[in-house]
């Protein structure tokens, strides 16, 4: 295993990856960062929680936009499907209940 040391959104984290992986998870972490950034930007004075909330929806959001124009791939689907919104609430409630344990355990650090 390999020893990665990242920076997202101004703090430094030390990550374990498969040998021959290291610059494949700086790339990763390179993309969070600036998303991160755009974040803060946008709505300007959150936690770093929330920062990083805002940062995965913003990549998932890309991600959905780029399978569902991808070639010879299902269409993703549309916004007014049935189940689709309650995924996205699910979700979004997912990484809400991970950003809140994230600021405890800030808080108690």
């Amino acid at each position: 295993m390999a020893q990665v040391s990242i920076q997202v959104a101004g703090r430094s984290y030390d990550l374990a990856c498969r040998d021959g992986e290291e610059e494949h998870l700086r790339a990763i972490a390179r993309m969070v960062d600036r998303k991160c950034a755009d974040a803060s930007q946008a709505v300007g004075g959150i936690n770093e929680a929330r920062q990083l909330l805002l940062a995965a929806l913003l990549l998932a959001d890309e991600l959905n936009d780029m399978s569902a124009a991808g070639a010879g791939r299902p269409e993703a689907p549309a916004a007014s499907e049935p189940g689709f919104a309650l995924a996205i609430e699910r979700l979004a409630e997912r990484m809400e209940s991970l950003a809140d344990r994230l600021e405890e355990d800030a808080g108690s650090a």
